[in-house]
């Protein structure tokens, strides 16, 4: 059974900084893209970053050079380093998995999810 546990959520202002981390068990992490997604209260789910399992990496426009994603497999976690913090990042993060994707800013492209954590930037 797939299982994410997401961690390091928080309270920030503007500017400021976070790490979240995604803690994955029940399948074989290594072989499995992962990826962070992101809701605001009243909005769509959108997709915020994506790590193949060879390391390749993908990243929405609004967080492009602000945010790095990365995974380490002897761990079974995702990070999602998120610096030049903004109001408008403010959102519950969720962590996602899937072993193919086709687009992967697409929430059905995804099939297990965590529980989310949440992310508040105050101006």
């Amino acid at each position: 059974q797939v299982q994410l546990v997401e961690s390091g959520g928080g309270s920030v202002q503007a500017g400021g900084s976070l790490r979240l981390s995604c803690a994955a068990s029940g399948y074989s992490y290594s072989r499995y893209c992962m990826g962070w997604f992101r809701q605001a209260p009243g909005k769509v789910r959108e997709g915020v970053a994506a790590i193949d399992s060879d390391g390749s990496t993908s990243y929405a426009d609004s967080v492009k050079g602000r945010f790095t994603i990365s995974r380490d497999n002897a761990k079974n976690t995702v990070y999602l380093q998120m610096n030049s913090l903004k109001p408008e990042d403010t959102a519950m993060y969720y962590c996602a998995a899937q072993k193919r994707l086709l687009t992967w800013y697409e929430r059905r492209s995804w099939g297990y999810w965590g529980q989310g954590t949440q992310v508040t930037v105050a101006s």
